[in-house]
């Protein structure tokens, strides 16, 4: 199985046994279950798992989605994915846990990124102002600037760097080592930062 389902919990710091300290992002992933077998032989047209993850009440789901948990025997799920390239038998139904990764593998972390609304180009992309506010900038201090030529070409190029909205877009971090499982709470503790506030949804593949 190349991944799994989780939610963020937040960030910590171990040890090494060097006595090092390692900054981790906590993720509580699974335990997830099989709710659908994708062959390319058959009516799909393509291999692929899908799991799901965090059980949802019957009432917030649809009839259509109700007769596909239940071709599985699984109780609805929140969160479903799909997972392609994956090797071995894979039985519907299964429960897949944290067990699946191990300690010092590297592993593809995705999740959407903090949603920070409209911003200037001072936050968005860095920018320094007008810094000592010469030439009458009184009140232009996180402006832009000029923001191109003149006569020619009398216009402004496309991709220009601007104030817009920022975050809440879909990242991947690749290559984070798996510092520490912990099965019986099914965690998973990664090293470094991913995207997303605490009690976001996040993928990890590897």
């Amino acid at each position: 199985m190349p991944g799994i389902i989780g939610k963020k919990v937040g960030m910590t710091s171990i040890y090494s046994a060097a006595g090092k300290m390692i900054p981790c992002t906590v993720i509580e992933a699974g335990p997830c279950v099989v709710t659908q077998i994708k062959t390319k032989d058959g009516k799909d047209g393509y291999d692929a798992v899908q799991i799901g993850f965090v059980d949802k009440k019957d009432k917030h789901t649809t009839k259509a989605m109700q007769g596909h948990f239940k071709k599985a025997s699984v109780t609805p799920k929140r969160y479903i994915a799909e997972f392609h390239d994956f090797e071995g038998e894979i039985a519907l139904g299964s429960t897949i846990t944290v067990e699946l990764f191990t300690e010092g593998e590297n592993v593809d972390v995705i999740g959407t990124s903090k949603g920070k609304g409209f911003q200037g180009v001072v936050k968005r992309y860095g920018f320094a102002g007008v810094g000592e506010s010469t030439h009458g900038q009184h009140n232009r201090l996180r402006a832009p600037g000029s923001m191109g030529a003149s006569s020619d070409p009398s216009r402004v190029f496309p991709g220009k760097r601007l104030g817009g909205r920022t975050g809440g877009d879909r990242r991947t971090i690749p290559n984070l080592e798996v510092v520490k499982i912990l099965p019986e709470e099914n965690l998973i503790l990664v090293k470094g930062a991913v995207p997303g506030f605490n009690g976001s949804t996040v993928y990890i593949v590897k």
